[in-house]
Protein backbone atom coordinates (compact mmCIF):
# COMPACT_ATOMS: atom_id res chain seq x y z
CA UNK A 1 0.00 0.00 0.00
CA UNK A 2 2.63 2.47 0.59
CA UNK A 3 4.66 2.23 -2.66
CA UNK A 4 1.48 2.68 -4.26
CA UNK A 5 1.00 5.55 -1.78
CA UNK A 6 3.98 6.93 -3.01
CA UNK A 7 3.46 6.35 -6.94
CA UNK A 8 2.97 9.26 -8.87
CA UNK A 9 0.09 9.79 -11.14
CA UNK A 10 -0.27 10.85 -14.57
CA UNK A 11 -0.73 14.00 -14.03
CA UNK A 12 2.58 15.08 -11.92
CA UNK A 13 4.58 12.74 -14.67
CA UNK A 14 3.25 15.41 -17.60
CA UNK A 15 4.25 18.34 -15.09
CA UNK A 16 7.84 16.85 -14.48
CA UNK A 17 7.52 15.92 -18.67
CA UNK A 18 6.19 19.46 -19.76
CA UNK A 19 9.04 21.45 -19.90
CA UNK A 20 11.00 18.87 -22.09
CA UNK A 21 7.94 18.58 -24.17
CA UNK A 22 7.92 22.03 -24.48
CA UNK A 23 11.40 22.57 -25.76
CA UNK A 24 11.77 19.50 -27.86
CA UNK A 25 8.77 20.91 -29.31
CA UNK A 26 10.12 24.38 -30.15
CA UNK A 27 13.25 22.89 -31.55
CA UNK A 28 12.34 20.20 -33.36
CA UNK A 29 8.59 19.65 -33.95
CA UNK A 30 7.64 23.78 -34.75
CA UNK A 31 10.53 23.86 -37.85
CA UNK A 32 9.00 20.51 -39.01
CA UNK A 33 5.61 21.73 -39.26
CA UNK A 34 6.81 25.27 -40.75
CA UNK A 35 8.90 23.46 -43.29
CA UNK A 36 5.56 21.00 -44.26
CA UNK A 37 3.59 24.28 -44.50
CA UNK A 38 6.40 26.20 -46.59
CA UNK A 39 6.39 23.03 -49.05
CA UNK A 40 2.90 23.86 -50.16
CA UNK A 41 3.98 27.17 -51.10
CA UNK A 42 5.91 29.02 -53.68
CA UNK A 43 7.66 31.79 -51.79
CA UNK A 44 10.89 33.50 -52.65
CA UNK A 45 10.60 35.40 -49.34
CA UNK A 46 9.04 38.88 -48.33
CA UNK A 47 5.48 39.35 -48.09
CA UNK A 48 3.53 37.77 -50.78
CA UNK A 49 3.04 33.99 -50.78
CA UNK A 50 1.81 31.99 -53.69
CA UNK A 51 0.00 28.88 -52.20
CA UNK A 52 0.89 26.00 -54.90
CA UNK A 53 -0.62 22.61 -53.63
CA UNK A 54 1.80 19.56 -54.07
CA UNK A 55 3.70 21.78 -57.05
CA UNK A 56 6.70 21.37 -55.07
CA UNK A 57 6.42 17.67 -54.50
CA UNK A 58 5.73 17.00 -58.19
CA UNK A 59 8.99 18.98 -59.04
CA UNK A 60 10.74 17.04 -56.48
CA UNK A 61 9.64 13.61 -57.87
CA UNK A 62 11.71 14.82 -61.05
CA UNK A 63 14.59 16.98 -59.56
CA UNK A 64 18.03 15.01 -60.73
CA UNK A 65 20.16 17.03 -58.37
CA UNK A 66 17.94 15.91 -55.19
CA UNK A 67 18.32 12.37 -56.03
CA UNK A 68 21.84 12.51 -56.93
CA UNK A 69 22.57 14.21 -53.20
CA UNK A 70 20.23 11.32 -51.91
CA UNK A 71 22.54 8.87 -53.39
CA UNK A 72 24.79 10.58 -52.24
CA UNK A 73 24.25 10.16 -49.02
CA UNK A 74 23.14 6.69 -49.14
CA UNK A 75 26.65 5.67 -50.62
CA UNK A 76 27.99 7.56 -47.87
CA UNK A 77 25.96 5.80 -44.85
CA UNK A 78 26.95 2.08 -46.33
CA UNK A 79 30.64 3.29 -46.23
CA UNK A 80 30.27 4.63 -43.16
CA UNK A 81 27.81 1.62 -41.56
CA UNK A 82 30.65 -0.77 -42.88
CA UNK A 83 33.88 1.40 -41.76
CA UNK A 84 32.57 3.15 -38.56
CA UNK A 85 30.53 0.37 -37.38
CA UNK A 86 32.59 -2.30 -37.98
CA UNK A 87 35.87 -0.65 -37.31
CA UNK A 88 34.33 0.04 -33.80
CA UNK A 89 33.06 -3.76 -33.01
CA UNK A 90 36.82 -4.53 -34.07
CA UNK A 91 38.11 -2.16 -31.65
CA UNK A 92 35.58 -2.53 -28.86
CA UNK A 93 36.31 -6.55 -29.17
CA UNK A 94 39.72 -6.13 -28.45
CA UNK A 95 39.45 -3.50 -25.66
CA UNK A 96 37.31 -5.75 -24.14
CA UNK A 97 39.69 -8.77 -24.26
CA UNK A 98 41.64 -9.57 -21.09
CA UNK A 99 44.82 -9.39 -23.31
CA UNK A 100 45.08 -5.72 -24.21
CA UNK A 101 47.01 -3.52 -21.90
CA UNK A 102 46.79 0.53 -21.34
CA UNK A 103 42.86 0.06 -22.27
CA UNK A 104 42.55 3.74 -20.87
CA UNK A 105 45.03 5.01 -23.20
CA UNK A 106 43.59 3.21 -26.53
CA UNK A 107 39.97 3.88 -25.86
CA UNK A 108 41.31 8.17 -25.67
CA UNK A 109 42.96 7.63 -28.69
CA UNK A 110 40.28 6.31 -30.38
CA UNK A 111 37.48 8.60 -28.84
CA UNK A 112 39.11 11.77 -29.69
CA UNK A 113 38.45 12.50 -33.30
CA UNK A 114 34.63 12.83 -31.92
CA UNK A 115 35.48 15.84 -30.33
CA UNK A 116 36.84 17.20 -32.82
CA UNK A 117 34.57 19.76 -34.96
CA UNK A 118 33.39 18.71 -38.15
CA UNK A 119 34.71 21.47 -39.96
CA UNK A 120 38.38 21.18 -38.63
CA UNK A 121 37.82 17.20 -39.45
CA UNK A 122 37.00 18.94 -43.14
CA UNK A 123 40.00 21.33 -42.96
CA UNK A 124 42.22 18.37 -42.05
CA UNK A 125 41.30 16.34 -44.82
CA UNK A 126 41.45 18.74 -47.13
CA UNK A 127 45.27 18.99 -46.74
CA UNK A 128 45.63 15.40 -46.32
CA UNK A 129 44.27 14.79 -50.05
CA UNK A 130 45.85 17.79 -51.01
CA UNK A 131 46.96 17.35 -55.15
CA UNK A 132 50.75 19.07 -54.15
CA UNK A 133 51.69 18.77 -50.45
CA UNK A 134 49.25 16.02 -48.92
CA UNK A 135 49.99 13.56 -46.72
CA UNK A 136 48.71 10.49 -49.23
CA UNK A 137 50.59 12.06 -52.33
CA UNK A 138 53.64 12.93 -50.20
CA UNK A 139 53.69 9.35 -48.94
CA UNK A 140 53.00 8.19 -52.69
CA UNK A 141 55.78 9.87 -53.87
CA UNK A 142 58.32 8.88 -50.88
CA UNK A 143 57.76 5.04 -52.20
CA UNK A 144 58.07 6.11 -55.83
CA UNK A 145 54.44 5.83 -56.42
CA UNK A 146 54.37 8.74 -58.53
CA UNK A 147 52.05 7.32 -60.78
CA UNK A 148 49.25 7.01 -58.43
CA UNK A 149 49.02 10.61 -57.18
CA UNK A 150 45.77 12.28 -58.34
CA UNK A 151 43.93 15.25 -56.95
CA UNK A 152 41.76 13.05 -54.45
CA UNK A 153 38.70 15.76 -54.54
CA UNK A 154 38.62 16.23 -57.88
CA UNK A 155 37.44 13.68 -59.67
CA UNK A 156 33.63 12.90 -59.91
CA UNK A 157 33.81 9.04 -59.85
CA UNK A 158 35.15 8.42 -56.76
CA UNK A 159 34.75 12.09 -54.82
CA UNK A 160 31.97 10.41 -52.40
CA UNK A 161 33.96 7.71 -51.20
CA UNK A 162 37.08 9.81 -50.51
CA UNK A 163 34.70 12.03 -48.71
CA UNK A 164 33.32 9.24 -46.49
CA UNK A 165 36.61 8.75 -45.45
CA UNK A 166 37.10 11.49 -42.66
CA UNK A 167 33.40 10.71 -41.39
CA UNK A 168 34.16 7.34 -41.00
CA UNK A 169 37.45 7.90 -39.06
CA UNK A 170 36.24 11.19 -36.86
CA UNK A 171 33.11 8.29 -35.07
CA UNK A 172 34.54 5.81 -35.30
CA UNK A 173 35.58 6.34 -31.41
CA UNK A 174 31.78 7.33 -30.77
CA UNK A 175 30.22 3.92 -32.01
CA UNK A 176 33.33 1.98 -29.71
CA UNK A 177 32.21 3.48 -26.98
CA UNK A 178 28.70 2.81 -27.21
CA UNK A 179 29.51 -1.24 -28.18
CA UNK A 180 32.25 -1.41 -25.78
CA UNK A 181 29.42 -0.75 -22.60
CA UNK A 182 27.30 -3.44 -24.06
CA UNK A 183 30.25 -6.17 -24.23
CA UNK A 184 31.52 -4.98 -21.06
CA UNK A 185 27.92 -5.74 -19.29
CA UNK A 186 28.25 -9.45 -20.93
CA UNK A 187 28.71 -11.84 -17.83
CA UNK A 188 32.08 -13.26 -18.08
CA UNK A 189 30.46 -16.61 -16.74
CA UNK A 190 29.08 -17.16 -20.45
CA UNK A 191 32.84 -16.32 -22.20
CA UNK A 192 34.41 -18.48 -19.61
CA UNK A 193 31.70 -21.65 -20.51
CA UNK A 194 32.20 -20.73 -24.05
CA UNK A 195 36.21 -21.33 -23.25
CA UNK A 196 36.12 -24.20 -21.65
CA UNK A 197 33.90 -25.54 -24.32
CA UNK A 198 36.85 -25.35 -26.79
CA UNK A 199 35.43 -22.20 -28.31
CA UNK A 200 38.58 -19.73 -30.00
CA UNK A 201 37.95 -16.17 -29.86
CA UNK A 202 36.52 -15.97 -33.04
CA UNK A 203 33.85 -18.47 -32.12
CA UNK A 204 33.29 -16.47 -29.13
CA UNK A 205 33.18 -13.07 -30.87
CA UNK A 206 30.61 -14.30 -33.58
CA UNK A 207 28.46 -16.93 -31.78
CA UNK A 208 28.40 -15.56 -28.09
CA UNK A 209 28.81 -11.52 -28.08
CA UNK A 210 27.99 -10.14 -31.15
CA UNK A 211 24.47 -12.13 -30.91
CA UNK A 212 24.41 -10.86 -27.31
CA UNK A 213 24.84 -7.02 -28.14
CA UNK A 214 22.43 -7.11 -31.20
CA UNK A 215 19.97 -4.55 -29.56
CA UNK A 216 23.29 -2.12 -28.89
CA UNK A 217 23.80 -2.85 -32.65
CA UNK A 218 20.53 -1.78 -33.62
CA UNK A 219 21.07 1.11 -32.28
CA UNK A 220 24.22 2.21 -33.46
CA UNK A 221 23.18 1.41 -36.97
CA UNK A 222 19.87 3.72 -36.26
CA UNK A 223 22.05 6.51 -35.05
CA UNK A 224 24.53 5.77 -38.02
CA UNK A 225 21.63 6.11 -40.52
CA UNK A 226 19.97 9.20 -38.63
CA UNK A 227 23.58 11.14 -38.52
CA UNK A 228 24.62 10.69 -42.26
CA UNK A 229 21.64 11.37 -43.64
CA UNK A 230 21.79 14.77 -42.14
CA UNK A 231 25.72 15.27 -43.04
CA UNK A 232 26.98 18.60 -44.24
CA UNK A 233 29.88 20.44 -42.17
CA UNK A 234 32.96 18.52 -43.42
CA UNK A 235 31.89 18.10 -47.09
CA UNK A 236 30.32 21.89 -47.29
CA UNK A 237 34.73 22.18 -46.30
CA UNK A 238 36.27 20.12 -48.39
CA UNK A 239 34.34 20.29 -51.34
CA UNK A 240 31.39 22.70 -51.32
CA UNK A 241 29.46 19.77 -53.12
CA UNK A 242 31.70 20.22 -56.17
CA UNK A 243 33.02 19.32 -58.47
CA UNK A 244 30.02 20.04 -60.25
CA UNK A 245 26.84 18.24 -57.97
CA UNK A 246 29.24 14.93 -57.56
CA UNK A 247 29.46 15.33 -53.64
CA UNK A 248 26.00 17.27 -52.94
CA UNK A 249 24.29 15.68 -50.05
CA UNK A 250 20.66 16.74 -49.43
CA UNK A 251 21.44 18.82 -46.59
CA UNK A 252 23.49 21.03 -48.85
CA UNK A 253 20.98 21.25 -51.18
CA UNK A 254 18.31 22.33 -48.89
CA UNK A 255 21.03 25.28 -47.71
CA UNK A 256 22.02 26.32 -51.11
CA UNK A 257 17.95 26.05 -52.41
CA UNK A 258 16.48 27.95 -49.11
CA UNK A 259 19.60 30.56 -48.46
CA UNK A 260 21.65 31.25 -51.23
CA UNK A 261 18.92 30.83 -53.97
CA UNK A 262 15.93 31.87 -51.54
CA UNK A 263 13.84 29.57 -52.78
CA UNK A 264 12.27 29.23 -49.06
CA UNK A 265 9.44 27.05 -50.35
CA UNK A 266 11.22 23.98 -52.59
CA UNK A 267 13.92 24.28 -49.71
CA UNK A 268 10.97 23.10 -47.30
CA UNK A 269 9.92 20.68 -49.61
CA UNK A 270 13.60 19.12 -49.74
CA UNK A 271 13.76 18.87 -46.08
CA UNK A 272 10.62 17.19 -46.16
CA UNK A 273 11.14 14.53 -48.50
CA UNK A 274 14.52 13.81 -46.61
CA UNK A 275 12.65 13.09 -43.40
CA UNK A 276 10.11 10.92 -45.28
CA UNK A 277 13.18 9.08 -46.91
CA UNK A 278 15.36 8.84 -44.00
CA UNK A 279 12.69 7.52 -41.58
CA UNK A 280 11.92 4.92 -44.46
CA UNK A 281 15.53 3.64 -44.62
CA UNK A 282 15.53 3.39 -40.79
CA UNK A 283 12.64 1.34 -40.27
CA UNK A 284 14.13 -1.06 -43.34
CA UNK A 285 16.97 -1.07 -41.34
CA UNK A 286 14.68 -2.29 -37.87
CA UNK A 287 13.41 -4.54 -39.66
CA UNK A 288 16.12 -5.90 -41.10
CA UNK A 289 17.83 -6.18 -37.63
CA UNK A 290 14.74 -7.38 -35.93
CA UNK A 291 14.11 -10.07 -38.96
CA UNK A 292 18.04 -11.52 -38.58
CA UNK A 293 17.45 -11.33 -34.68
CA UNK A 294 14.54 -13.10 -34.42
CA UNK A 295 15.95 -15.84 -37.14
CA UNK A 296 19.10 -15.87 -34.98
CA UNK A 297 16.96 -16.87 -31.62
Amino acid sequence: MKNRALRPNATTILLYLLPALLLYSYIVTFPILGALRLSFFRWMGGARMEFDGLGNYATLLKDGIFWQSFLNNVTITLVCLVGQIGIAVVFALMLGSRLIRSKGFFRTTAFFPATLSAVVVGFVWTFIFDYRFGMMNTVLRLFGLDWLTKAWLDDPSTIVLFVSVPIVWQYIGFYMVIILSAVSSIDPGVLESAEIDGATSVQKAFRVTLPMIMDTLAVAVMLCISGNMKIFDSIYVMTNGGPGNSSMVVAMYVYKTSFIDSDYGYGGTVSIGILLLSLALILLSRRLIGGRRERGR
